[in-house]
């Protein structure tokens, strides 16, 4: 009897130790269970779709060549490029796929201090998300350009218009994705005029919410 009542309260026991262990593998499958059904993840371990919006300020400098009949009117030899530092705000929204993105863009570009008076024009935008907040990008839309050069009466010359560009947000701000907490990032792009018939590096900050 008294091997009996020994050896039932050794499992009793053993049933009890391993109580929280079974517990503690329950909670695990739970976990990964219910994260299996949220779906994909993005890079940065946010849910993987959504819709961003964001605005953002830019700087940089255009430069057009001189070859005949692109749209853009040559400048006599001698006189120089038509070329100009400019200032771009944008306006945009991702739409986030998992690991990739699509977007849309519209911009207005002030030039200053050379030929450029105004520019403006609509992009596509597809890429790759990288890390906590990085974007790698390429850009297709149309633009149009209009020349302080020709005076005030200087048509708008247009055509379509490709870049390639990247954005990066650090963390410690906030930042924890482009579907996560609002925050800043960093771009550069940089993009052209036509069939390569400009160059144009521009670099700046992109505030999404």
């Amino acid at each position: 009897m008294r091997k009996l009542l020994l050896a039932t309260v050794a499992a009793a026991a053993a049933v009890t130790a391993a109580a929280p262990a079974f517990a503690q593998d329950a909670v695990a499958q739970d976990t990964v269970d219910t994260t299996a059904n949220e779906g994909p993840r993005a890079p940065d371990g946010t849910k993987a779709f959504g819709i961003e919006p964001y605005v953002g300020v830019m700087g940089g400098w255009e430069e057009f060549d001189r070859q005949a009949g692109h749209g853009i009117p040559n400048t006599p030899i001698g006189t120089g490029k038509l070329n100009g530092g400019l200032v771009q705000g944008v306006v945009g929204v991702n739409v986030p796929l998992g690991p990739v993105f699509v977007g849309a863009e519209g911009n207005a570009t002030k030039g200053f201090k050379g030929d450029i008076d105004w520019e403006y024009g609509v992009a596509g935008r597809f890429g790759f998300r990288a890390g906590d907040s990085g974007l790698f990008y390429g850009k297709v839309g149309y633009q149009w350009v209009n020349f302080d050069k020709f005076g005030d009466n200087s048509p708008d010359y247009g055509a379509v218009s490709y870049g390639i560009g990247a954005e990066v947000g650090p963390k410690d701000i906030g930042l924890s994705g482009i579907t996560g907490n609002a925050g800043v990032r960093l771009r550069v792009e940089a993009s052209t005029f036509g069939s390569a018939k400009s160059f144009r590096p521009m670099a700046g900050v992109i505030a999404h919410f």
